[in-house]
C-alpha cells in the first residue's frame, strides 16, 4: 500500500499516546486502589480539592478534564467514604460545594509521596535535555 493509503499504528502518534497513558494510569491504578482503595478519578478529586478548596462540582470537573458522570460517581464515592464534605452553596442551593474533610487531607499527604516516587521513576528513563524537551512538546500539544 501506498503511503496516502496505510496507516502503522504502532508509530502512529495519537495511538502511541493513548497506549502510553493508558499503561501509565493502569500502573497508578493498581498502585492507588491496593494501597489507598483509591480510584484515579477519585484521586484526581481529591489532588483538585487539595489545591482548590471549596470548588463547586462542575468547576472541579473542568480542572480535572472528566466528564460529569466521572465527577459525579467520584463525588459520589469520595463522600460515602468521608473522604470530602458537600456543603450547598448560599447564593444557589442546586450548587454544592466540595472540599475535603480531615480523612481526605490526610489520605492526600499519603498519596503525593507515592505519586512522586512513580513521576521520578518515569523521569529517570530521561536526560535532562530529554526531559526538557518532553516539556516542551507537552505543552505544544496541549
Amino acid at each position: 500500500m501506498s503511503d496516502t493509503k496505510s496507516l502503522e499504528l504502532r508509530k502512529f502518534l495519537p495511538y502511541r499516546l493513548v497506549v502510553l497513558s493508558n499503561k501509565i494510569g493502569n500502573e497508578i491504578a493498581e498502585s492507588y486502589e491496593s494501597k489507598f482503595n483509591l480510584s484515579i478519578p477519585e484521586w484526581r478529586v481529591i489532588a483538585i480539592l487539595a489545591r482548590h478548596p471549596k470548588i463547586s462540582a462542575q468547576d472541579l470537573g473542568k480542572k480535572a478534564a472528566m466528564d460529569k458522570v466521572a465527577v459525579s460517581r467520584a463525588v459520589k464515592n469520595l463522600l460515602l467514604e468521608n473522604r470530602i464534605v458537600r456543603v450547598f452553596s448560599d447564593n444557589d442551593k442546586r450548587q454544592s460545594i466540595l472540599s475535603l474533610s480531615k480523612q481526605g487531607g490526610d489520605i492526600y499527604k499519603q498519596v503525593v509521596p507515592e505519586a512522586r516516587k512513580y513521576e521520578d521513576q518515569l523521569k529517570s528513563k530521561l536526560t535532562e535535555k530529554e526531559l526538557e524537551n518532553l516539556d516542551i512538546i507537552l505543552e505544544k500539544l496541549m
